[in-house]
């Protein structure tokens, strides 16, 4: 099936845009999600981080301290692998299960760290960025987490560089400061058309040629 890999930087808008692409069909599969539900109550991650981590990295709630996690993750590197070799494997399980079952026009691979992981180029035909500059990145994580700007900005350290994301892009969805919803669910929207005419094409060929 034809598939979208839908990255950007933290505060970009990627997760509203996913979240249009799946009511206009698409089959959208969010590793953000995945994570989450692994380290929710009783998801399949907890067990493992708590054996990995000690109970401090459990909440009362019985998730993941998401505060915890980060501030040891970023403080030390060799904490972030760790997590990293938990998760990882967990998540790709979920991806590969999940893509299996899509159904749609065409598939979109919401990943946060796509282009950091290095592993996506090949699994996917087209890399889309939601773009924005640093500056209003950070504003919108604020007014969205209360986070602050220090550890937001730490946040955005660990990921690419807004230069080296749209390096990588095939398409580009601008979300900058002087974006409205409106002009944002077009400029989506114009890409989900292009998208599913390019995955008709793809379906038509295969037809043809298989």
């Amino acid at each position: 099936m034809f598939s979208i890999g839908l990255t950007g930087g933290i505060g970009s808008g990627k997760s509203m845009v996913a979240d249009w692409l799946a009511e206009w069909g698409a089959a959208v599969i969010d590793t953000d999600r995945i994570a989450h539900d692994l380290t929710a109550p009783g998801g399949a991650a907890i067990g493992p981080l708590r054996e990995a981590f000690g109970a401090a990295a459990i909440g009362p709630d019985g998730a993941l301290d998401r505060g915890w996690m980060r501030t040891h993750a970023f403080a030390d590197p060799t904490v972030r692998r760790r997590l990293e070799a938990v998760l990882h494997p967990l998540i790709d399980q979920a991806v590969r299960d999940q893509a299996q079952r899509a159904r749609g026009p065409y598939r979109v691979f919401v990943v946060p760290l796509l282009v950091e992981s290095g592993r996506w180029r090949d699994r996917v035909d087209r890399i889309c960025v939601v773009d924005c500059d640093p500056e209003t990145q950070v504003r919108r994580v604020q007014a969205r987490s209360g986070l602050t700007r220090d550890t937001i900005e730490r946040i955005m350290s660990a990921q690419a560089s807004r230069t080296e994301r749209l390096a990588a892009a095939d398409d580009v969805i601008s979300n900058d400061d002087s974006t409205d919803l409106d002009v944002l669910r077009r400029r989506a929207f114009q890409l989900h058309q292009a998208w599913c005419d390019r995955a008709s094409r793809s379906a038509d060929g295969r037809t043809t040629h298989g």
